[in-house]
């Protein structure tokens, strides 16, 4: 089979890796370099990356109407999307004979859109997985070919839960492209309320202590490592890792001379981890050492 892969991020990596061994490859799409960093420099998504050290054609058209150019000189039997970032045309969707699969991370229709997996996270959902679907015209509403079930440890946080459903995902991905090439697998209707996972704002990465402790705790995995909360001077502090811990006190008040705990609405947490103004890693006690205040905003 001709393949073409869209993706963009890192969590794509696998499922192209994964591709390359069972397939042909006959070019990779991904979205346009972006500036990147304190410098702001011009930096290729890590699927470009990873394609030009695999000797991959790769595009990086900035329109549908590019898209649709590039994958019709292209004639390619499938087309595979795994977080591309963009939504897909009818006219596109109708250029590959075997049409274009999407990996998505998710138990579809429960999260459809740009962050299923840190909703699943903020939720303090149990259970997550992966569901690879035909895609049609819609966001996410695509009959689904095959899924899986991920549980949620109590240690994941966005990255590991990322690399856990990527990898996972990767492997179900080409088990599903060979038979539905065979033709010995169905798409299926999607089946329940569906859920939307919208992008993340700015505004959703601050810490809110007036909130009840484990939905704290929830925001820093679901948000890792850009979660944040401000010292009494305004310093803006990333908060790595938490956990549940005794106390009560004002909200934000660092009731533990010792150890970093601090009051929330309802209940209290340890901060074990953080990055603080400096933009050093250190821990919670080490922070406490040099801070003098007792509170947290």
């Amino acid at each position: 089979m001709n393949i073409v892969f869209m993706g963009t991020p890192s969590f794509a990596i696998p499922s192209l890796r994964e591709i390359l061994k069972n397939f042909e490859v006959k070019a990779v799409i991904t979205q346009p370099d972006k500036p990147a960093g304190r410098g702001q420099k011009l930096t290729p998504p890590p699927v470009k990356q990873f394609a030009i050290e695999k000797g991959l054609e790769c595009f990086q058209p900035k329109s549908k109407d590019e898209i649709y150019e590039i994958l019709k000189s292209l004639k390619p039997d499938c087309v595979v999307v795994v977080a591309y970032g963009r939504i897909l045309t009818k006219d596109i969707l109708k250029i590959p004979k075997f049409g274009c699969i999407n990996l998505h991370a998710s138990l579809l229709p429960k999260y459809r859109g740009a962050s299923p997996i840190q909703r699943a996270l903020l939720a303090g959902d149990k259970l997550t997985g992966n569901s690879v679907m035909l895609m049609d015209e819609g966001m996410d509403t695509g009959p689904v070919l095959s899924r899986q079930v991920v549980k949620i440890d109590q240690e994941d946080d966005l990255q590991r839960l990322s690399e856990k459903l990527s990898e996972m995902g990767a492997r179900l991905l080409v088990e599903t492209l060979k038979l539905w090439f065979r033709g010995d697998i169905k798409p299926k209707p999607q089946k329940g309320e569906p859920t939307y996972a919208p992008p993340v704002s700015k505004e959703e990465l601050r810490i809110c202590w007036k909130a009840q402790a484990q939905s704290v705790i929830n925001r820093i995995k679901a948000f890792y490592p850009e979660a944040y909360c401000l010292t009494a001077k305004g310093e803006r502090l990333k908060i790595l890792k938490a956990k549940l811990a005794e106390g009560k006190g004002e909200e934000g008040e660092i009731i533990n001379k010792r150890r970093l705990i601090v009051a929330c609405g309802e209940g209290s947490v340890e901060v074990l981890e953080l990055i603080n103004q400096k933009g050093k890693k250190i821990s919670g006690e080490e922070f406490l050492r040099g801070y003098r205040e007792r509170v947290l905003l």
